[in-house]
């Protein structure tokens, strides 16, 4: 029988690529009806909305499925509610204070010149609304997370992306006549109907799920805590996971301010050095971000199993659910980052018809495996209670960053060297996680753990003698994605020829997993 971890990661998985697509092709039209110009100002804005809730919500989603994960594996049902009754509480206060900031402090931004063009006034304001809605958001989803039903926050993002989607193209559309500022604020003003729908589906389901307890009897005495006690609880779950995912960003923004002028100082010219960077973050980043979508769903799913499991006192269910998120997660990541490692090059000129752009995405391909551990393991470290844990380590290794990025980017190596300076971020962040986990007594099954990079490796060497032999008959496009689909094949059978995956992991796979078992 699949895990109902296993099965909400993959739902979560699911949802993900769909907003994913939704997202890339909003890009694309949108950048077709506003311009380079037109982005710029929704760009200038958007950033800003995102920074806002971080600060206010970021951590909530966790802090509450873990509390509630408690209280659901001790059968405390009400207890569970009131939780999420008191987070909605904080949160409805939260969402209007920080609304209310972004609204009056619009106008300082752009008088201060952290927004450079007071166009982008307009696109603040318009996302005034979204920030409240979206920190309501939050705590919904924390809650169904918290009963490891992953259904209702899929649904919520889907629906949410789409509507978003729809609203932005609409306005950018129509109010384009009026000139470039609004139809960019049309476009921010998108993320508020989106919110609102993800609100609506998300209060369905709440709704739902309520009348089905209360049908039921309590037979389990429940737990009666004062707001007070919640609010300070959730304070100190939720504060270190918010910080630690302002971190993501300021982590983002030491390349922006030291990789071109590291550069710079190397003896490249400012638009040389600026295409490198663009190389680096704008082309190679993204790719390695893919292999993430699982590992994200990974990570939110395996912090309300092994809380459930913490508070029960089950060290035998943390430890085999720890094993199986990592060995999926390196499943997934570590052939993603031998096979972007080789074929580099081919995909930059595919995919952006920039080959040269291939060194900077083949230094960065181990980042495709070392940030999809540090995302799994710091779940892993949250679900134990361990929040402040991952957030010193993110710090610790911003700060080791910061010297690479100096020492590294300035030597011959340049954007090569900014490359593995992003790779020692994520390296460092993932052994320390690690080590925290080996100290609670979590271990990893290293056997297992070997196969896959000995079959990743292997295929990574017959997907380099592939591309070589299409390339000369087919060309660039047809020999990059016959190799991908070779890759695959050859990837699937080393992992059984080496014992890595059984014909029993198979059958725990939600939703195909039984029709394996009746073959």
């Amino acid at each position: 029988m699949a895990d109902k971890f296993l099965r909400g990661a993959m739902i979560l998985t699911m949802a993900g690529l769909m907003v994913k697509i939704l997202g890339s092709v909003n890009r694309i039209l949108l950048s077709r009806f506003l311009g380079g110009e037109g982005i710029g100002l929704y760009q200038m804005a958007y950033p800003v909305f995102l920074l806002m809730l971080s600060v206010s919500s970021a951590g909530i989603p966790i802090a509450i499925s873990i509390i509630v994960s408690e209280k659901v594996a001790k059968g405390q049902f009400k207890a569970a509610e009131k939780v999420f009754k008191i987070s909605l509480g904080l949160m409805v206060v939260t969402g209007i204070c920080f609304a209310t900031l972004l609204y009056f402090g619009a106008g300082w931004l752009v008088e201060s010149g952290f927004v450079r063009d007071p166009r982008a006034y307009y696109g603040l304001v318009a996302l005034t609304p979204a920030v409240f809605f979206s920190t309501i958001l939050a705590s919904f989803r924390g809650y169904f997370q918290g009963y490891q039903m992953m259904e209702p926050p899929a649904v919520s993002q889907i629906l949410e992306q789409f509507t978003r989607v729809v609203t932005m193209i609409a306005l950018a559309y129509f109010l384009l006549p009026y000139g470039l500022e609004y139809a960019a604020a049309g476009a921010a003003f998108g993320a508020v109907p989106g919110a609102v729908t993800g609100l609506i589906v998300l209060s369905f389901f709440y709704r739902r799920l309520r009348k089905n307890f209360h049908a039921q009897p309590q037979l389990v005495q429940q737990e009666v805590e004062s707001v007070g006690t919640v609010a300070k609880r959730l304070a100190l779950l939720a504060l270190p996971v918010s910080c630690a995912n302002i971190m993501v960003p300021v982590t983002s923004s030491i390349d922006m301010l030291l990789v071109p002028n590291c550069l710079y100082a190397s003896g490249y010219a400012i638009e040389e050095a600026t295409t490198l960077f663009g190389y680096l973050t704008g082309m190679g980043m993204p790719l390695v971000m893919m292999a993430t979508i699982v590992t994200l769903s990974l990570a939110a799913g395996i912090v309300p199993a092994i809380s459930e499991a913490h508070t029960l006192g089950d060290t035998q269910t943390i430890t085999k659910k720890s094993r199986t998120a990592m060995n999926i997660c390196c499943l997934i990541t570590l052939p993603a980052a031998a096979g972007l490692w080789v074929l580099a090059t081919p995909i930059a000129q595919m995919i952006y018809n920039a080959p040269q752009a291939g060194d900077a995405i083949r230094h960065l391909a181990p980042s495709a495996c070392l940030l999809g551990i540090h995302q799994v393991t710091t779940g892993m470290l949250q679900g134990i209670g361990k929040t402040a844990i991952p957030m010193w380590n993110m710090l610790l290794s911003a700060v080791v960053k910061i010297g690479a990025v100096m020492l590294l980017t300035v030597t011959p190596l340049n954007i090569v060297g900014a490359a593995w300076a992003s790779n020692i971020n994520f390296g460092l962040a993932a052994t320390l996680n690690i080590f925290f986990l080996l100290r609670n007594g979590i271990t990893f099954d290293v056997k297992v753990l070997g196969k896959l990079l000995a079959a990743s490796l292997l295929m990574a060497g017959c997907a380099s003698l592939v591309y070589g032999f299409a390339n000369a008959a087919f060309g660039n496009t047809v020999a990059t994605i016959a190799t991908i689909l070779a890759a695959i094949v050859v990837y699937a059978v080393l992992l059984f020829a080496l014992k890595a995956v059984s014909k029993d992991d198979l059958e725990k796979i939600p939703f195909i997993g039984s029709k394996i078992k009746r073959r």
